[in-house]
């Protein structure tokens, strides 16, 4: 099956993967290959781990669920029940759609929830002890950014390269809120004559559409079969919004095969982290960035 762009369920899982291996990186482990099992442990500050493994049906995300297991001694049953019906709920919203990555995340605020709640009490008391000209000033401050005409380049960031057997792959991201400014930044990249020569310039962008839930978003493999959409994919599931991330790729004559697409994810990721546009991870590892 397939759905209205043309993706079937192994191309959706073999993206989604690949996703989740370049965000999770050695935490996500590959149990079954042949029956695709895959597995991590999401642990909270207080040490308490779950174990959740995951299996996909050959006719997920499509037409059915993954299948899981969670293992967690710690957790009392009725916790664990209550976990169950919030992973239901997201698979009944987002039916047909890759979730795991989800899944993931809400195991992962689940288990910190304690901290969670007081940080959000925190916030409401903020909230609630703000005065009348407080909440003035801040409405006069959101129309003034309202108003501005997005017309000027944006800052460009660039990451660390990641060498392997010759070739170099390095990211640049950029916040952009237009499809003309994602050819601004595009022009002004390709001014550099190292990133104009470059073997690839695959990219990927992703402008959110005001409130209502949708987005300007496309991809350019620029002749790295499916890069684009890796890209693309990854800023999906990590719910990155108003940003364009470019990947250049050197190629040194040695063929790498699918680690090439590892490569492309992990630039990509790993900047999109540094920049604080992602979620961070506890102990994630991060890389320096340049500014241009």
């Amino acid at each position: 099956m397939e759905n209205e762009s043309g993706a079937t369920n192994e191309s959706l899982q073999a993206d989604e993967i690949q996703a989740l291996s370049a965000i999770f990186s050695d935490e996500w482990l590959v149990e079954d290959d042949e029956q695709r099992v895959y597995s991590i442990k999401i642990s909270n500050s207080s040490g308490n781990t779950v174990y959740f493994q995951v299996t996909l049906p050959e006719n997920y995300p499509l037409d059915s669920p993954p299948i899981y297991q969670i293992s967690a001694p710690w957790m009392k049953k009725n916790e664990k029940d209550l976990l169950y019906s919030e992973l239901g709920e997201i698979y009944c919203c987002h039916a047909g759609e890759s979730i795991i990555y989800l899944w993931i995340e809400k195991i992962r605020e689940f288990i910190t929830s304690e901290t969670a709640t007081a940080t959000s009490d925190d916030a409401v008391n903020d909230i609630s002890s703000m005065n009348d000209a407080d909440v003035s000033l801040t409405t006069a401050m959101l129309q003034q950014v309202n108003n501005i005409e997005f017309d000027e380049l944006p800052t460009i960031e660039h990451g660390e390269p990641i060498i392997d057997r010759k070739s170099v792959f390095q990211a640049h991201v950029a916040r952009v809120v237009s499809t003309k400014q994602v050819k601004q930044v595009l022009d002004k990249l390709k001014e550099n004559r190292k990133i104009a020569i470059a073997t690839h310039n695959i990219y990927a962008y992703r402008i959110a559409r005001g409130k209502t839930g949708t987005f300007i978003q496309d991809c350019e493999d620029d002749g790295e079969t499916k890069a684009g959409s890796v890209l693309l994919h990854l800023l999906q599931i990590l719910d990155v919004q108003d940003v364009l991330v470019v990947v250049s790729r050197w190629y040194g004559g040695i063929h790498l095969g699918p680690d090439r697409f590892k490569h492309i994810s992990n630039a990509a990721r790993i900047l999109l982290s540094n920049l604080k546009l992602i979620k961070e991870k506890p102990e994630s590892r991060t890389s320096r960035t340049q500014k241009t």
